[in-house]
């Protein structure tokens, strides 16, 4: 599939790689340790089917390492789109215990497009429960929830279309999003002479001839050799309503002239006895971003595309953008919640009636991508599955429809001749009488003609209501706090502003209604208690329309905020505030902690604390010493840079003095030794 998934992905880092190999070294023998280490390179260049096949020889490992072996395994195969592959591997970590918050999200993912539902709603849960950091997974995996409750109900919505796999085009390769276009079939795929990191080829643009009714078809060949690049992976095109313009995504080469890490879209002129021009970046995408699956709008005056630009709602999202006659474009707008979730949405397409097609993995669906359709009416957008047989449990994406009713779609569900296949359905002669009680308003067949107070129908007069309230309780040592001023701030590009202002009573808070799909922080204060802010996000939380079984559906959701006793020597430890062995500068991991503590000291303005450092056993006492000295007094002049005045500060340096493990084995264990705390030293009066 032409994705973000088919390019290796970077994002995902083995942070600790030189240390796991320094640690497995002394348990492996020579032989298992190369094919470790060639594993891990493998891995991280996003050769994931070498990495499987390195990391399946390692067969003589400490058994505290094997649920991280097995980890790695089942992650090269879900970033390399085998989800199904990778349960097995998941499940073993997990045996081994192994412990990763966001395995038990894509471990469940998985179990989903294995058809595991009810596995897949307690893996799920398990991820919820991990109050995982993790905003956008956290996202889907409560809509995963609600919409494990809706998969019989998708189910139950089929289309008596009958489609069929496309085997005159499809191979054991890659093919999809196929469209057809003056007597040829133009679809993408994996036919190039270079390999990829998957082993399957690089993609390209291909054409083949064929009949009206498909029963012959004729041999794939290069749309255009001005647009065949051997170097770069091109798919996806979409061509203006006069057929003048294509336009479509290309990867990156490699190289370092290419003037993009990613995929972008082009933009290509038809020119009479010449062809297709060499193509040209679109000014509307972003070198920085993916940018791909573009679509014209029926006018050909709009393009609709995929991208993970900055702003977006998690994943892919879907943008909008205005071409002028000229060919240039506007600015680039976000189709806003109501299509976009925390997921990827990808590959629209717009049929003849307006109607806005497309992927999604974050809507409800029956498994990975599915196909939705997008309509607006009465200045509402309703975003529907289209049901069997369009969606399965694997992807399904890139609907198509021509002028004569034929639909195409790509999947690679089972049973198909390879990996991603085009699947149609060929629609029947059109009666020339047909055509014009298509809009007939008396036509009770019509489905623009629906009872329009059917409260199920999306364009109904009544419409179900759904209101959302957050009650809470504060606490300190299980014991419930009155009168603590809790104020609620609504959060909008990191801006706070003001939503709610409330006291408690016998510890608790609320009702507050909320706002769908908003961001929020609360924040508690409290004589005599750390003041405290916690996030809460309503993004997922929303309940599916087919769900609301009542005009009006009223829920509450339950947050728990626990305030810690403030006293001159209490002592916090920070979490994660750790230093190379050494070293005493800010680590990247350290800082996003140390952040945490600048605002934890702007929300208590009237404390002064002491910032005390420690070190492990290795190096002499005076040494550590002034060590961890210094750590305390980097961290300092940190927190100085972020605005927090020096005379609110003390730094201390305990050395080896202090130590959590007292006899450290290995580098864990003394990197815990290797740690930041701070202590109130005192409270001012207000």
């Amino acid at each position: 599939m032409f994705s973000i998934h088919s390019i290796p992905s970077k994002t995902f880092i083995l942070r600790y790689t030189l240390l796991t190999v320094l640690i497995l070294s002394s348990f492996l023998g020579q032989a298992q340790l190369k094919s470790y280490k060639k594993g891990l390179t493998s891995f991280e260049s996003g050769y994931y089917d070498i990495a499987i096949k390195e990391f399946s020889k390692v067969k003589e490992i400490e058994e505290s390492k094997k649920g991280e072996l097995n980890f790695k395994i089942a992650e090269a195969y879900r970033l390399s789109n085998r989800w199904v592959e990778s349960i097995p591997f998941y499940e073993k970590a997990f045996e081994a215990g192994f412990v990763n918050n966001d395995a038990s999200f894509y471990y469940a993912y998985a179990l989903k497009a294995n058809e595991e539902y009810d596995k897949a709603k307690v893996s799920f849960q398990k991820y919820i429960d991990s109050k995982s950091t993790n905003k956008v997974l956290n996202e889907r995996a409560l809509r995963e929830l609600n919409t494990l409750l809706l998969i019989s109900d998708i189910k139950t919505k089929k289309s008596e279309l009958e489609f069929k796999n496309l085997s005159a085009i499809n191979t054991e390769n890659i093919e999809f999003s196929g469209i057809v276009k003056d007597g040829y079939f133009i679809y993408s795929a994996s036919k190039k002479d270079k390999v990829y990191s998957n082993g399957l080829p690089f993609l390209g643009i291909y054409q083949s001839k064929v009949s009206a009714d498909f029963s012959t078809v004729g041999p794939a060949e290069p749309l255009s050799k001005n647009i065949l690049d051997p170097d770069r992976n091109e798919g996806t095109p979409t061509f203006s309503p006069d057929g003048k313009i294509m336009i479509f995504a290309r990867g990156n080469s490699g190289k370092r002239k290419d003037i993009s890490p990613d995929v972008d879209l082009y933009i290509s002129r038809n020119v009479p006895n010449e062809g297709w021009t060499e193509p040209k970046l679109v000014s509307a995408s972003d070198s920085s971003a993916w940018d791909g699956s573009p679509a014209f709008s029926r006018d050909g005056k709009t393009i609709y595309f995929s991208s993970n630009r900055a702003g977006g709602s998690g994943g892919l999202d879907i943008y909008r953008v205005n071409m002028d006659a000229s060919g240039r474009f506007g600015n680039p707008a976000n189709m806003g919640k109501a299509i976009n979730t925390a997921g990827d949405e990808m590959f629209p397409f717009v049929s003849a009636d307006g109607k806005l097609f497309f992927a999604s993995d974050g809507h409800p669906g029956l498994g990975k991508l599915d196909i939705f359709v997008a309509v607006r009416s009465g200045g509402k957008t309703t975003v529907e599955n289209l049901g069997l047989p369009y969606n399965s449990s694997m992807d399904d994406f890139g609907y198509s429809s021509d002028d004569a009713g034929n639909i195409f779609f790509t999947s690679n569900r089972a049973g198909g001749k390879g990996n991603d296949d085009i699947y149609y359905y060929l629609a029947p002669p059109k009666p020339v009488d047909e055509v014009a009680k298509v809009d007939d308003p008396n036509d009770p067949n019509n489905p623009n003609n629906v009872n329009k107070n059917d409260p199920n129908n999306p364009n109904s007069k009544s419409q179900k209501i759904a209101n959302y309230y957050l009650e809470g309780m504060v606490k300190s040592d299980k014991v419930s706090i009155d009168s603590a001023l809790v104020r609620i701030y609504k959060l909008d590009g990191g801006v706070e502003s003001d939503f709610a202002e409330i006291f408690t009573q016998n510890g608790k808070f609320g009702p507050v209604k909320m706002e769908e799909d908003e961001d929020y922080v609360i924040l508690v204060e409290k004589s005599t208690y750390l003041t405290k802010r916690e996030g809460f996000s309503m993004y997922g939380r929303s309940i599916p329309y087919p769900l609301l079984k009542k005009a009006v559906t009223d829920t509450t959701f339950q947050t728990e905020i626990n305030l810690e006793k403030l006293f001159v020597g209490k002592t916090f430890r920070l979490e994660n505030i750790y230093y190379d062995l050494d070293k005493f500068d800010i680590r990247a991991d350290a800082a996003v902690e140390l952040d945490k503590l600048v605002q934890i000291l702007k929300d208590n303005p009237l404390i002064k604390i002491e910032l005390g450092s420690h070190t492990d056993t290795r190096g002499s006492d005076l040494y550590n010493s002034r060590l961890s000295q210094r750590r305390a007094e980097s961290v300092i002049n940190y927190l100085a840079i972020k605005g927090i005045s020096k005379e609110r500060l003390t730094a201390k340096g305990y050395g080896e003095t202090e130590l959590i493990i007292q006899e450290a084995k290995n580098e864990e264990e003394h990197q815990i030794n290797r740690r930041t705390e701070f202590k109130v030293l005192e409270i001012a009066q207000e």
